[in-house]
């Protein structure tokens, strides 16, 4: 679900040199990218009736980005997530999360999301599509992603989108709770 890791691709072909707002050439940013779990995370907030709500984060995960040197549009964006890694800081509420009311980690215990294309939107950002799949069931979901920066073989984006809880059997709690969950993510990568 918080699979905005996937804006990666378009990002880095677009991108910001060394956070400087120059073009980086495709032929530069081609190859494949592991992402690192050192300066990464993905994070989560779902809105509830009258304020607060719920935020959180899951600790473990890992993705590959490949960057097609000819045709941005051809890169290709993988990410799995492990919900057993949820954290609310609340040991009561992560518990709940990975009931089977929610995540169901005993039988679900991946979350992942395959690009299918990406489209470059401006200088330095791009529209990932792919697939996202959660608890048996397959959508398709967009991400926006952003190149924060390229160095020396290694990549930082930030990727952000909203997927809807419903569309995955975890919509307990509505319609107190949003059936929309936030995604907010920074991903870094290195060439391998």
């Amino acid at each position: 679900m918080s699979l905005r890791v996937l804006g990666v691709v378009s990002f880095v072909a677009l991108g910001l040199v060394g956070g400087t707002a120059s073009a980086v050439a495709l032929s530069e940013a081609a190859g494949r990218y592991a992402i690192s779990s050192d300066g990464s995370s993905i994070r989560f907030a779902i809105g509830k009736i009258g304020g607060g709500g719920l935020d959180g984060a899951f600790g473990q995960f890992k993705g590959t980005i490949r960057i097609d040197g000819g045709d941005i549009g051809r890169s290709k964006v993988d990410i799995t997530i492990y919900p057993d890694s949820v954290g609310t800081g609340q040991g009561r509420i992560d518990a709940f999360l990975k009931s089977d009311a929610v995540f169901d980690v005993v039988n679900s215990r991946q979350i992942t999301f395959r690009s299918t294309s990406v489209k470059r939107t401006g200088d330095n950002s791009a529209v990932i599509t792919g697939l996202l799949t959660a608890r048996g069931h397959t959508n398709t979901e967009k991400f926006t992603a952003e190149l924060q920066g390229m160095k020396g073989g290694q990549i930082r984006f930030h990727v952000s989108g909203n997927v809807f809880r419903s569309r995955y059997q975890m919509d307990v709690g509505t319609p107190i709770y949003s059936n929309i969950v936030a995604f907010d993510m920074e991903f870094n990568g290195r060439r391998s």
